[in-house]
Parts: structure tokens; C-alpha cells; sequence
């Protein structure tokens, strides 16, 4: 679980139910990190009551400080607690990348990979 979550709420007064609910969904993102980055995991969370004209009332952004990346998601909707949800996904998706990214056997699984490997030992 990654445990520095700072929790602000921008005219909007953060309860003991959203503040559980976000520790809850945040916190568990550290299952979707590489096992170096677990430890130094920072998230700030901004909670924020905004009028749109389409009706969405509450946003939610999420930066995640990980090791040589910023991952930053927003979204805005009716429900606050739909808003933390909607940037979980967004944030899973990009966990997903960074750690395709900074993990180098991840991705070398491939049928073309497999033949390049084996045509690398013939070759030598």
C-alpha cells in the first residue's frame, strides 16, 4: 500500500468516508508498480468542487510521484467518489506503461523475439 497519500480538498470539505474511500483506491496502485518503485511512491491527491456547464460537479486529480516519472490524471463527474474511481483506471493504465518501460525483460516474450534470440546463437 503506498503509504505518503496527501489528501487536499480545494472548496471542498474532504470527510471521513472520501478520505477512507481514497486511501482505499490509491493506496492499492502500489500492486500495479515494479517492486524498486514501491517504497517511494508519492501520491497527492486534489479533491475540487467546480461548476461546469455540463452538469459535472466535483473533480478529482491524482499525481503520483514514482522514480524518474510524474503521473498525473484528472477527471470531473457528478459523483466525487466516481471521480476516484475514473482516475484509478487512468492511473492503472499508465502504471502498466512505466512498467513495461523500466523493467527490461517485460516485452521480450514475442514469437519475433523468441526467433531473434535463436538466430543471435546461431550466428555466434
Amino acid at each position: 500500500m503506498i503509504d505518503s497519500i496527501d489528501i487536499t480538498g480545494v472548496k471542498y470539505e474532504v470527510d471521513d468516508t472520501t478520505k477512507k474511500y481514497v486511501t482505499k483506491k490509491i493506496g492499492r496502485l502500489d500492486r500495479y508498480l515494479p517492486k524498486h518503485a514501491r517504497k517511494s511512491a508519492v501520491a497527492e491527491v486534489r479533491l475540487k468542487e467546480v461548476n461546469r456547464d455540463h452538469g459535472n460537479k466535483y473533480e478529482a486529480e491524482v499525481v503520483l510521484n514514482v522514480p524518474g516519472h510524474i503521473l498525473t490524471a484528472t477527471d470531473s463527474t457528478v459523483n466525487m467518489l466516481a471521480a476516484v474511481d475514473i482516475v484509478e483506471a487512468k492511473l492503472i493504465a499508465q502504471l502498466r506503461k512505466y512498467k513495461q518501460a523500466s523493467i527490461p525483460h517485460i516485452g521480450n516474450r514475442g514469437m519475433l523475439g523468441r526467433f531473434k534470440r535463436s538466430y543471435a546463437r546461431e550466428v555466434q
